[in-house]
C-alpha cells in the first residue's frame, strides 16, 4: 500500500491507491455493506480556512477504506489576552473528490474529533461540522458545546442516523465538502484579564480528525 500525505492548499492530487479486502463499515451506522474490493482514490481539490492555512493540514486513508484522517498543526480558536478580534472563530473546509468503483456509493457515517480546551469560568466553546455534496441541497450539520471552567482534552463523535446519511449520487462524481468550525465566546469571563481557547488536538500531540465511511450498492 502507498499512502501520500498531502499538505493543505495547491492543486488536486491523488491521495491513495491500494487494493482493499471487503470489511463491514464498523462505523455504527447500521449499514453493513462491505467496502468495494477495488481501489478508492481521494483527490484533494482544496483544503483552506483560517484553521488550516497552507501547509498545516494533511489527509490519509485507512487501509480498509472505511475511514480517512485529517491531521492539523495550527487549528486554534481563542479569545482574551493575546488574541486578535478574528481569533474567536476558526474553520477549515475540505473539498474532496472521492473516486469509488462502479456500482458503489458512499456517505460519511460518523466523524471523531479530538482536541484540548482551556475555557475560563463563564466562557463557551463550540465545535461544529457541516457535510454536503456539491450541488446537492441535502446537508448534515452537527455541533457540540463546551462550557467553562474547563482545562482538559475533549473528544466528540458525530454519528449520522441511517435515514439522514447523505449519499453520493450513483454514477456521478461530485465533490464532497466538510466544513468544520471551532468557536470560543468569552461569555461572562473577563477577556481583558484571561484567555480561553479550543484547539483541534489530541492527548498525544497529533492533531487529527477521523471520518468513517459507510458503503452501499448502487441499483
Amino acid at each position: 500500500m502507498i499512502v501520500r500525505m498531502l499538505a493543505a492548499g495547491g492543486a488536486a492530487a491523488a491521495l491513495l491507491g491500494s487494493s482493499f479486502t471487503g470489511l463491514d463499515t464498523g462505523a455504527g451506522s447500521g449499514w453493513t455493506t462491505p467496502p468495494p474490493p477495488d481501489k478508492i482514490v481521494i483527490d484533494v481539490a482544496t483544503v483552506n480556512g483560517s484553521g488550516c492555512p497552507a501547509g498545516t493540514a494533511a489527509i490519509a486513508v485507512s487501509p480498509d477504506s472505511t475511514a480517512f484522517t485529517v491531521t492539523y498543526s495550527d487549528y486554534t480558536a481563542q479569545v482574551g489576552l493575546g488574541s486578535k478580534p478574528t481569533d474567536f472563530r476558526k474553520n477549515c473546509q475540505l473539498n474532496l473528490r472521492v473516486h469509488v468503483p462502479q456500482g458503489f456509493t458512499y456517505a460519511i457515517a460518523s466523524a471523531d474529533y479530538r482536541g484540548f480546551a482551556h475555557l475560563e469560568k463563564g466562557a463557551v466553546g463550540v465545535q461544529k461540522a457541516n457535510y454536503y455534496f456539491q450541488g446537492s441541497p441535502q446537508t448534515s450539520s452537527l455541533s457540540h458545546q463546551f462550557t467553562g471552567r474547563l482545562d482538559d482534552s475533549w473528544q466528540v463523535t458525530d454519528t449520522v442516523p441511517v435515514a439522514a446519511l447523505v449519499w453520493a449520487p450513483c454514477g456521478e462524481t461530485r465533490n464532497f465538502n466538510i466544513n468544520t468550525e471551532l468557536r470560543v465566546n468569552a461569555g461572562t469571563s473577563d477577556p481583558a484579564r484571561t484567555t480561553s481557547f479550543m484547539t483541534m488536538d489530541s492527548t498525544d500531540g497529533s492533531i487529527r480528525t477521523t471520518y468513517h465511511l459507510a458503503w452501499e450498492y448502487c441499483p
